[in-house]
């Protein structure tokens, strides 16, 4: 199944997708929630949702604005070198146990809101990401039973300020900036993609210019590997978020360095899930519109 969690002209709630159309779940039941948690968690059953799919009214999925396919994650989990070719232009010895680091609440934005480039630096680069949301929670988890552990797949695009995040040998600050971390819209269940979303097409652009291009399969860990290493430290919950690493092709390693700027709408797309695409706006701009309106 395909979801989208956003506003359409139904109101805001959880919108069930096929192809151009979307039925807004919320609006017909309420224990649905305003984004994908409950599902996530299990409080509602996925093969309920037909039902409910009849008795809400299509709209264009291009109508929605999207919101945060989870809006308060516990835990954002994020593998920072797991592509080796990656790994290779970023200067980087291939690691035996995957680089981790984490994200908070207040850098992450939904599908086609601004991506904020800040005063502070012009260094903003794209990373296309796949990004895993965990449904069954759990610790020491198995690789055998990981995916068990899967509620869906989205996009994500890793939104990082070089110059902060190569300050220390703490990648937080660059990680971290407010409102560079683009995630969805769509969100897609295991069953209609291959196991482990491997071997999916995962690519960034701007306009026509292809900034970066590879499969899902080039991945150093699997999502299942991953989430099995992962949980040997934490406890997983539902609604958490596992970001899987980014291809090579990031704009810190371009000669010359390639930055996201202002006025470009940076898009990621991943194969069988569809397209993040947000536009770039300055941090003075953002500022002064908000306090226009």
């Amino acid at each position: 199944m395909r979801f989208i969690v956003g506003t359409g002209s139904s109101g805001q709630g959880v919108f069930h997708v096929e192809g151009e159309w979307a039925w807004n779940l919320t609006a017909v039941n309420g224990s649905v929630g305003t984004d994908l948690s409950a599902m996530a968690a299990g409080r509602i059953a996925l093969d309920s949702l037909e039902a409910l799919k009849e008795s809400a009214d299509a709209e264009p999925l291009s109508s929605i604005t999207p919101g945060l396919p989870i809006e308060r994650p516990g835990k954002i989990m994020c593998l920072g070198l797991n592509y080796v070719d990656h790994i290779k232009e970023g200067g980087y010895e291939v690691p035996s146990y995957p680089a981790l680091f984490m994200r908070c609440n207040t850098s992450m934005i939904p599908a086609g809101a601004p991506m904020v480039r800040p005063n502070c630096s012009e260094q903003l680069d794209y990373e296309a990401e796949l990004m895993v949301i965990i449904g069954k929670g759990g610790k020491h988890i198995s690789e055998q039973d990981a995916l068990d552990h899967v509620f869906g797949y989205t996009i994500f695009n890793d939104g990082s300020v070089r110059e902060y995040q190569r300050k220390t040998h703490q990648w937080t600050p660059g990680k971290n900036f407010d409102g560079t971390g683009p995630i969805g819209p769509v969100v897609v269940t295991p069953d209609e993609l291959p196991e482990g979303a491997e071997g999916l097409k995962i690519e960034s652009r701007v306009g026509t210019e292809i900034l970066q291009s590879a499969k899902t399969s080039d991945m150093l860990w699997s999502v299942a590997r991953t989430i099995a290493t992962v949980s040997e430290f934490t406890t997983f919950e539902s609604g958490d978020l596992l970001a899987m690493g980014t291809p090579p092709g990031v704009g810190h390693a371009k000669t010359p360095q390639r930055w996201l700027r202002p006025g470009e709408v940076v898009e990621v797309e991943i194969e069988g899930i569809g397209i993040c695409a947000n536009p770039v706006i300055a941090e003075e701009d953002l500022v002064a519109t908000e306090a226009a309106e």
